[in-house]
């Protein structure tokens, strides 16, 4: 949930997406991955097998598109997580996207998981047209987590009182609005639009699916989330320790409602 339901210039916000490499193995380990038929419609929609990973992370989405058959090369600012997706298979270059050197290759569709809003969004889009080929398909695709309003409201409680400012409270703090209208997205067709013709009218696809968390899992994957990296180390164990209450309350276990939504483009045939 968290940064998927936030506004703000979040690409001038590197200080939180340079705490995601602290522990990269958790990271990778815990980060939900993103269902078959968003792969494959992204993977079939291009012209070719060929594709850019804008902000690869740990490599979790390149894995997922080279075990659907194409060739994933990544661009990721992080040392830390991209020595891991190189040591898990995946070919890394490690730069900001938007200074990154395409060195006159092209490719058939860019893909960017969980990750455009740390790009400029209308500097990202001249960009990424810049390395499409003809017809190329431009996708980026996050996760948007719905929990129980139950589980919400637990949540809620927890970090308004320990962590009042974090990222985690606004968001368990805010009526959660249609997927469609997530700051993110807009923010991401409006960057598109913005580009000057370089692409067609964007779209959104979505594909939902379900999965239970334990509260192992998800104390597991905690750490990882928003700005949880940034809390005083006392703080993030209070949350941990709560948050695993209030789940254990719950029976051990909740059931987490996502929506995997892409908004993607095509760069024109010619």
């Amino acid at each position: 949930m968290a940064n998927s339901k936030l506004g703000g210039e979040l690409h001038q916000q590197r200080g939180t997406a340079e705490n995601y490499g602290l522990d990269a193995a958790r990271y990778d380990r815990t980060r939900p991955r993103y269902p078959d038929g968003l792969v494959e419609r992204i993977a079939r929609s291009c012209p070719g097998n060929e594709l850019l990973n804008v902000g690869a992370g740990t490599g979790i989405e390149a894995r997922q598109f080279q075990a659907a058959g194409c060739t994933v090369l990544g661009v990721e600012p992080d040392a830390r997580m991209a020595d891991f997706a190189r040591a898990h298979g995946t070919e890394i270059e490690i730069a900001r996207f938007e200074e990154w050197d395409a060195a006159d290759r092209r490719f058939d569709g860019i893909i960017s998981g969980q990750a455009w809003h740390w790009v400029d969004p209308e500097a990202g889009a001249a960009k990424a047209a810049s390395v499409l080929r003809p017809s190329g398909r431009f996708a980026a695709f996050w996760n948007v987590a719905e929990p129980p309003a139950e589980v919400r409201e637990a949540f809620r409680k927890i970090y308004v009182e320990v962590v009042p400012d974090a990222l985690a409270t606004r968001a368990y703090s805010m009526p959660a609005p249609p997927v469609s209208s997530s700051p993110l997205l807009t923010k991401t067709i409006e960057g598109i639009r913005k580009a000057g013709g370089l692409f067609g009218e964007p779209e959104q696809w979505q594909f939902e699916w379900e999965y239970v968390y334990s509260k192992d899992e998800w104390l597991d994957q905690l750490p990882t989330q928003g700005d949880h990296g940034q809390f005083e180390p006392e703080k993030l164990e209070r949350v941990l320790t709560e948050v695993g209450a209030a789940i254990d309350a719950m029976g051990g276990s909740f059931d987490m409602k996502y929506t995997a939504v892409a908004v993607t483009a095509t760069r024109p045939a010619s």
